[in-house]
């Protein structure tokens, strides 16, 4: 019969218990209000932990002299502290901050001698809080002190000191004076790089992909830049740099290398699915290297219901390495175009020079023979060119797979005289422009403008490879995939001389991966710049940001033309 109250007994105890070591609160008042003296008076104390009354009261003077610490590091040395323990649920301990006229600097001395004056990238601190009549802040001393040793790390100056550093403060007078003169001494220099580990390539090529000559001063950017390079070149499982300053000799750093080399060959499937080409899968199989000379090839290969192709390629690297490269490319693709009588075989070949240029660009210059044999509609035709061409692109963007800023251009030229291995005169051109920006966070703003156009003296002897179509996801949403398209007396489409197509889209976040659009495309194929019939349409759609990108669902209405709405699904990059 005691079992009962003995039972609540233990179970008031152990509440009592739990309350009495619940986590106390610290409270600080500051007056006149000063936020950033209370942040930082918060700061010092820290956490108050699980404490009982008597071990609270032990503890306040010690928090009063942190309190006090806190305000003399934002140059309150006359500081008024006083603090007082409340019982309650929970307890609470209070500090009460007058803090007084603060300490201001007099004077101020920052100043670099040696060599390290005369770099224009080595920057002296400067700003408001480090000048005569600023309030003294021991953490912008402490920073300025930082920055001054941050620098000379990076830029190589590690025989500088402070030849002077003093922060000399006279709290009666609340006066100041900072001195920091720091002597960077000589700049050292990088030194030759060593290559070690198990990497079966050529010294040659691999000093292709160090970005700096011996002698170069040091920048610490450039060792990054090194191993980037090294990283990025596919050619390596693992790679260390280092540059260690305490091997230096004559002021020359070594540099040394570790490389493990990857595996030789990799292959990659994919999967993917749009309403232009339904489900579709793609393979890739690459071998990484080949030879001393870092020599490389590979295959490629997509199929889907109206469109199979397959890819063979050969790299050989340029000069740097990482940013050229001659590419001996073929390929074969067959197609059926936009109606399903009409197809295209296409077979290709030819070398491709890719360069990245210094401002950044993409540059890939080629000299292309393509064999096509085709079926439009009634009309069949077979045509073999010889084409030169050159590419421009360059993309910029602040996130690969979701960016919320950036554009993208691309311009891309080819031609082919009759005659030269050629059986038509071809000029073939094609402009495209992507931009995105977003606003406040949750408001983004797509847009996209696309330009064609192929003059020959016979356009019958073009190929359908060089003539234009438009519609479908990635054009004029809300007609189906390449259904915009001048015919032929039998109502066959057959592509035409010009393209315009252009879209505006609006998309709000409603979460962190959910976002809705509202869209407008608009334009067409055509065979005359004469007042070209454009199509327009417009639509509603769902996008869900998935880790390799945007998925996108889109409801279409055409204005132009009979017909209801058109569903479209899509992924890939915005950019």
């Amino acid at each position: 019969m005691r079992t009962v109250p003995r039972f609540f007994a233990g179970l008031a105890l152990l509440l009592l218990s739990s309350s009495v070591l619940a986590e106390a609160r610290l409270l600080v008042r500051v007056q006149p209000a000063n936020a950033a003296l209370k942040a930082n008076v918060e700061g010092y104390i820290g956490s108050l932990g699980e404490r009982d009354l008597d071990a609270l009261q032990r503890f306040r003077r010690v928090a009063e002299a942190q309190a006090q610490k806190a305000a003399q590091a934002l140059g309150y040395y006359q500081a008024q502290i006083s603090s007082e323990v409340s019982e309650g649920e929970p307890l609470r301990l209070t500090i009460r901050i007058t803090p007084g006229e603060p300490v201001r600097l007099r004077e101020v001395t920052l100043r670099i001698d040696g060599p390290a004056k005369q770099l224009r990238e080595f920057r002296q601190p400067s700003g408001q809080g480090l000048k005569a009549g600023a309030v003294l802040n021991h953490g912008r001393y402490d920073a300025a002190k930082r920055q001054i040793q941050n620098q000379a790390s990076r830029y190589g100056f590690f025989a500088g000191h402070f030849s002077r550093h003093r922060l000399a403060i006279d709290p009666r007078a609340g006066v100041a004076d900072i001195e920091l003169v720091y002597d960077s001494g000589p700049r050292y220099q990088l030194g030759p790089v060593s290559f070690e580990g198990d990497a079966p390539f050529e010294e040659q090529l691999l000093k292709r992909m160090v970005p700096f000559a011996v002698g170069a001063p040091y920048d610490s950017e450039l060792i990054a830049e090194l191993y980037q390079a090294l990283r990025s070149s596919g050619y390596f499982e693992s790679v260390s740099v280092d540059a260690n300053p305490s091997a230096a000799e004559q002021q020359r750093i070594p540099v040394i290398v570790q490389l493990q080399t990857r595996k030789p060959r990799s292959m990659g499937l994919g999967l993917g699915f749009s309403t232009d080409v339904g489900p579709r899968g793609r393979a890739t199989w690459t071998r990484h290297w080949v030879n001393p000379q870092g020599h490389s090839y590979g295959a490629e290969m997509e199929l889907s219901a109206p469109r199979q192709n397959v890819g063979l390629w050969y790299d050989v690297p340029g000069d740097p390495p990482l940013t050229d490269k001659l590419r001996y490319a073929g390929g074969y693709q067959s197609q059926e175009l936009a109606d399903n009588d009409s197809l295209s075989r296409l077979l290709t070949l030819g070398p491709e020079w890719h360069s990245t240029l210094d401002s950044g660009w993409q540059r890939v210059i080629s000299l292309k023979w393509q064999h096509e044999q085709y079926q439009l509609g009634d009309d069949a035709g077979l045509s073999t060119l010889l084409m030169p061409g050159i590419s421009y692109a360059y993309q910029h963007s602040d996130n690969q797979v979701d960016p919320h800023h950036g554009y993208r251009l691309q311009f891309d030229l080819s031609a082919a005289k009759r005659g030269l291995l050629s059986d038509a005169d071809v000029l073939h051109g094609n402009v495209l422009l992507k931009g995105l920006t977003t606003l406040a966070q949750k408001h983004r703003l797509l847009g996209r403008v696309q330009f064609g156009g192929t003059e020959s003296g016979g356009f019958s002897a073009v190929p359908p490879s060089l003539r234009f179509f438009a519609g479908g996801d990635q054009s004029v949403r809300g007609y189906d995939y390449q259904s915009l398209s001048p015919e032929n007396a039998q109502g066959d489409k057959i592509g035409g001389r010009y393209l315009f197509a252009a879209s505006a889209e609006y998309q709000y976040s409603l979460a962190e991966r959910w976002r809705v659009a509202t869209f407008v495309d608009q334009g067409n194929s055509f065979n005359s710049l004469n007042f070209p019939s454009l199509k327009s349409a417009v639509g509603i759609g769902l996008r869900w940001v998935s880790p390799v990108g945007p998925l996108r669902l889109d409801l279409a209405h055409p204005l132009d033309d009979p017909g209801g709405v058109r569903v479209h699904f899509s992924m890939g990059p915005e950019l």
